[in-house]
């Protein structure tokens, strides 16, 4: 073969080369989450499209899917097993069936503030949590806060007592049904999409929810009462499937790791204004009256409470929730 004919076949090669790498389809991931993009899981999970876009232009496209649009949170994760979904943002409350570890975000009155929720999401035992779907082909990435849960509720709740024989909308979480046994409520599991029009049509005497989520769906508007109880802690995990995760590219996945981290840190950030600034805009509207609980009453909730910390810590770990505990001390 002479030059001239080499140097063709070098050319052809080039070109083929090209052409795969022009004609190469970028990776798609689909975000699935189930509230409002206002919110902040609805802000974060644009925040990490925005840094993809950046950062991985034309190799990744991001697609979000808001408002349970795609699934709502009682199916994604099987969703995501079958490879129907990429990513997504449950909250801690869903993964009860692949770990019961994860029940310790759902015991009330567990953490003293969202500091107290930081040092123990950080760490070693909260690390580990992360890691404890594994076993189940699922992937933690990190832990995405809202805020603390409020008592939403047409009567006045201030004790207890008040609860008893009222009907209130909660997730499908073993802890809280437990919860809202305890003081003699009726738990009715329905999703959230669900809430507003229960609400509206006075179907259910109320529900808990943060202050993001009562103001972006309006909850406000429907309820004369909301009981400022911050009882629980409402946080998510974001989670990918391990089929996905570990199939794409080296350098593509310490990418988007990081694109992940950025947006939840962002996403904490808004959770933590959006707290301050959802229940003001509540408070301004006027339409739900805003109790605050006395020193008192705050005992007579955590006294309640003890019944169902003993249900649930064989299942959590009393190490894990002492761990949990720790946390108050050390965020003062």
């Amino acid at each position: 073969m002479n030059v001239i004919s080499l140097v063709r076949v070098g050319i052809l090669v080039l070109w083929l080369v090209a052409a795969g790498s022009l004609s190469a389809e970028p990776i798609t991931i689909r975000f699935s989450h189930i509230v409002a993009e206002d919110t902040p899981k609805g802000l974060m999970a644009l925040k990490f499209k925005e840094l993809v876009n950046k950062r991985l232009a034309g190799k990744v496209n991001v697609k979000v899917y808001p408002n349970s649009i795609l699934y709502g949170d009682g199916n994604v994760l099987e969703a995501m097993l079958l490879g129907n979904v990429e990513l997504a943002a449950p909250s801690l409350s869903k993964f009860q069936r692949y770990t019961k570890k994860l029940q310790v975000f759902d015991l009330p009155f567990l953490f003293r503030d969202m500091d107290a929720v930081d040092d123990f999401q950080r760490s070693e035992a909260g690390r580990k949590l992360l890691d404890s779907l594994e076993g189940k082909m699922l992937v933690g990435l990190g832990y995405l806060h809202n805020g603390f849960k409020q008592i939403t509720s047409n009567g006045l709740v201030r004790v207890p007592a008040d609860l008893s024989g009222g009907l209130y909308r909660i997730q499908s979480s073993d802890v809280i049904e437990t919860q809202f046994k305890a003081v003699g409520a009726l738990p009715l599991k329905k999703s959230f999409s669900d809430t507003y029009r229960l609400l509206k049509n006075k179907s259910i005497d109320g529900t808990e929810n943060t202050w993001s989520n009562i103001y972006s769906q309006r909850y406000h508007e429907v309820q004369n009462y909301i009981l400022e109880s911050n009882h629980g802690v409402l946080d998510y995990l974001v989670v990918t499937s391990a089929e996905f995760w570990f199939g794409l590219p080296d350098d593509t996945r310490i990418v988007l790791k990081r694109a992940i981290e950025d947006s939840i840190a962002f996403g904490n950030r808004v959770a933590q204004k959006k707290a301050k600034t959802d229940r003001a805009a509540v408070i301004a509207a006027g339409e739900a009256r805003v109790v605050e609980l006395y020193e008192y009453e705050r005992q007579q909730w955590l006294q309640a409470m003890i019944p169902v910390w003993k249900k649930f810590e064989d299942d959590i770990g009393q190490d894990l929730i002492g761990i949990a505990v720790g946390s108050n001390a050390v965020s003062k």
